[in-house]
């Protein structure tokens, strides 16, 4: 590669950032890193209607959460800007302009009555949905099928209209795609695109390559549902700036239902119980919530390792990869032409891995917000980091750390008395005031030492051992979870101990 390479993200802000958004903009940030190039976020908000309020910082703010900062955007300008397309509005003209004076676009004057006139007139049982193509374009109003004089009074009257691609009949479009290999198009299937809208606002069809060749794009990664528009793509690249000036393309595979029936969308998440939006978003109109992985509790890195292998392996057996090690193999040639299903059980496995292995320190901050959340006041950040460590096995999700370590430091609400009950008798009722009267006593408090007073005492009454350590559990934490019984004694401290072991005696009676 003898230019730098530069790939971008051009979402639209239209609502929440779908898991594959997010996973185009991993493959294009770690090709990036890997060639020591630049990763530009581009918004493309050329179609007003659709943009919603919010949605561009809910973009930074997810790329932001996963990492993935973009060397360029609206928020870092860099020497290519406006990174906005509707700030670019005045650059696209020009192009259609050029492309209409080359004769391979034209002015269209059709009102949408007409062209929903179109689609009912040109019906037949061959072609059901009729299109603005080669078969139709010269019954319909437009440069074509006007005079010259004709359209120059439209024109010159501010008549409405919009400029169209003239797609060449019988022709074969192809290119070279860097998952797919050769791909190529009849020019007779695709229909005259709309390139400028009757507002002078371009459409993702013109922007997309006027953009890609004034920013210095090589390479441009995409998902596969543009693949048949890119015939339209290579033609413009063709027409207005040489095809090798083309960047690379790939087009990526799809994320599918878990089943594999189709890609997956919010409506699957919603109906299958898992988010499919990297964070929570909230539709400003509706106040519909969407959830996302970031609150449900996953760790960045983990949502990122996850997602890198959702359409891609190195070839080897590893599964957990930081994002350092990804960027050094990541390799667009092991990407999948086929789509990948995704698995919210395998999710979890990643983010239940990645909890384990992290040092509980990288994700102190954000249990500690979850606590915040939960009314749990933390004062002491020393024994917040033990009891992080001693739980962190049993978590899937940064939100268990709540449920499996808040009795740590607030007693609980409620006591499982009822596991407790049927097999409680005197002897085990003496034996917990032995304990009392031997803990209140003991001058070092210290795991080994309070599981070796416990079994002495046990030993001395004819008690199993077990028969008195899940009661004593449950008088600790409320119910049968929690980490080594004695861990949680040493942790929680003389007083504390006592005083829960007194209470449950108390509800016991």
């Amino acid at each position: 590669m003898n230019k730098k390479v530069r790939v971008r993200f051009a979402p639209s802000p239209t609502g929440g950032l779908h898991l594959g958004g997010v996973r185009t903009v991993l493959y294009n940030y770690l090709f990036a890193k890997q060639h020591n190039g630049d990763f530009i976020l581009r918004i493309e908000d050329t179609d007003q209607t659709r943009y919603v309020e919010g949605a561009e910082e809910y973009i930074y703010q997810c790329l932001d959460w996963c990492g993935l900062i973009p060397d360029e955007s609206p928020q870092k300008p860099g020497a290519f800007g406006p990174y906005r397309q509707s700030e670019r509005k005045s650059i696209y003209r020009k192009y259609a302009e050029q492309l209409v004076k080359q004769g391979k676009a034209y002015y269209a004057f059709d009102m949408p009555e007409e062209l929903e006139t179109m689609r009912t007139n040109y019906k037949t049982a061959e072609n059901p949905s009729p299109q603005y193509d080669h078969k139709v374009r010269m019954k319909m109003r437009n440069s074509l099928s006007l005079t010259l004089e004709e359209t120059e009074r439209l024109l010159e009257a501010s008549t409405p209209h919009v400029i169209r691609i003239l797609m060449p009949e019988n022709e074969t479009v192809q290119f070279h795609d860097m998952i797919r290999g050769e791909v190529s198009f009849q020019t007779s299937q695709v229909d005259d695109k709309v390139l400028l809208k009757a507002d002078g606002m371009p459409t993702y069809h013109l922007a997309v390559v006027v953009d890609d060749y004034l920013m210095q794009i090589t390479h441009a990664f995409r998902g596969e549902e543009w693949l048949s528009s890119s015939p339209v793509h290579v033609l413009l690249w063709k027409y207005l700036f040489g095809i090798e000036n083309m960047p690379q393309w790939a087009h990526l595979p799809l994320i599918l239902k878990p089943d594999g029936n189709g890609k997956l969308s919010k409506r699957d998440g919603d109906r299958l119980g898992f988010p499919v939006f990297a964070m929570n978003w909230v539709d400003p109109k509706t106040n519909e919530l969407t959830k996302g992985f970031r609150e449900l509790g996953f760790l960045p890195e983990a949502f990122i390792n996850m997602l890198a292998l959702l359409g891609w392996n190195d070839g080897s057996e590893q599964e957990i990869f930081s994002l350092q090690e990804l960027i050094s193999k990541f390799s667009m040639d092991r990407v999948h032409k086929g789509g990948a299903k995704f698995n919210f059980e395998k999710a979890k496995w990643f983010n239940h891995e990645w909890i384990k292995q992290s040092a509980v320190s990288s994700y102190q901050s954000a249990v500690k917000e979850l606590f915040d959340e939960n009314n749990i006041v933390i004062n002491d950040e020393n024994k917040f980091l033990k009891v992080l460590e001693l739980v962190k096995d049993r978590c899937t999700f940064l939100t268990d750390f709540v449920q499996q370590s808040s009795f740590f430091f607030q007693t609980p609400g409620a006591i499982d008395i009822a596991a407790i009950q049927p097999k409680w008798n005197e002897k085990k009722n003496l034996f917990f005031v032995e304990l009392i009267r031997a803990y209140e006593l003991m001058n070092l408090w210290q795991h080994d030492d309070l599981e070796k007073e416990f079994k002495e005492i046990a030993a001395v009454n004819e008690i199993k051992p077990g028969d008195v350590l899940l009661p004593l559990r449950i008088m600790l934490v409320g119910g049968k979870f929690g980490p080594g019984v004695f861990d949680i004694v040493a942790l929680l401290g003389k007083e504390e101990t006592i005083k829960r072991i007194k209470h449950t005696l108390q509800l016991l009676q």
